[in-house]
């Protein structure tokens, strides 16, 4: 069956987010380094998945003080994150904009399912007006549940009325477009604007 509708996630498709940006210039790059470390079970990427399932930064700022009760430096960090997180924003994708409009003009229905905060969809909709060609955005700290929990797919089909098979998905993290096709959707991994565009095209 054609495809109707084009579903995406935000950061690393539609948004070019690096949250190193809000902390650039106030704080030393091993500083940067250390907040961001993956390797840390409470460090920056621990939080932002709290964040995305509901936390508030005033929850985040302090559970992280908790576990990193003397290190000023970090959590001076951590708080530039929230405090500037206009900066986060290096812009959209390369192609994405062009695509989103190429979509639109040729009757696709478009729509985001994103792991965010409401803050930052609201930013990224002010500041790129190519954004606001989405009919609607499922937010998981809206939903209390991020993907690849099957529940987000769910909510996103019925409440933008999605017939699934004539669905596609672009995530650029491999689980939750595969966990896009348990659900019913084509899943499609993001490499870049010329190849969701070709892959919106073959599925004709």
């Amino acid at each position: 069956m054609p495809i109707t509708d084009v579903v995406f996630d935000y950061c690393g498709v539609l948004l070019d987010w690096r949250p190193e940006l809000t902390m650039e210039g106030l704080v030393s790059t091993p500083i940067i380094r250390r907040v961001l470390d993956r390797a840390d079970p409470h460090g920056f990427w621990y939080y932002d998945l709290m964040s995305d399932i509901g936390w508030s930064p005033e929850q985040v700022l302090t559970d992280f003080r908790r576990h990193h009760p003397h290190d000023d430096d970090l959590n001076e960090a951590m708080r530039l994150y929230f405090a500037n997180y206009r900066r986060a924003f290096a812009g959209m994708m390369p192609g994405m904009p062009a695509l989103l409009h190429d979509l639109h003009a040729r009757g696709y229905r478009l729509w985001g399912l994103t792991n965010f905060s409401t803050p930052f969809v609201t930013l990224a909709h002010a500041e790129f007006p190519a954004m606001r060609l989405l009919g609607g955005t499922i937010v998981s700290s809206e939903e209390r549940c991020a993907k690849p929990d099957p529940q987000i797919y769910a909510i996103a089909i019925e409440r933008f009325g999605l017939k699934p098979e004539q669905a596609m998905f672009f995530d650029d993290k491999f689980e939750n477009a595969r966990a896009a096709t348990e659900a019913g959707m084509h899943g499609v991994r993001f490499l870049d604007a010329g190849q969701a565009l070709q892959a919106v095209r073959d599925a004709r």
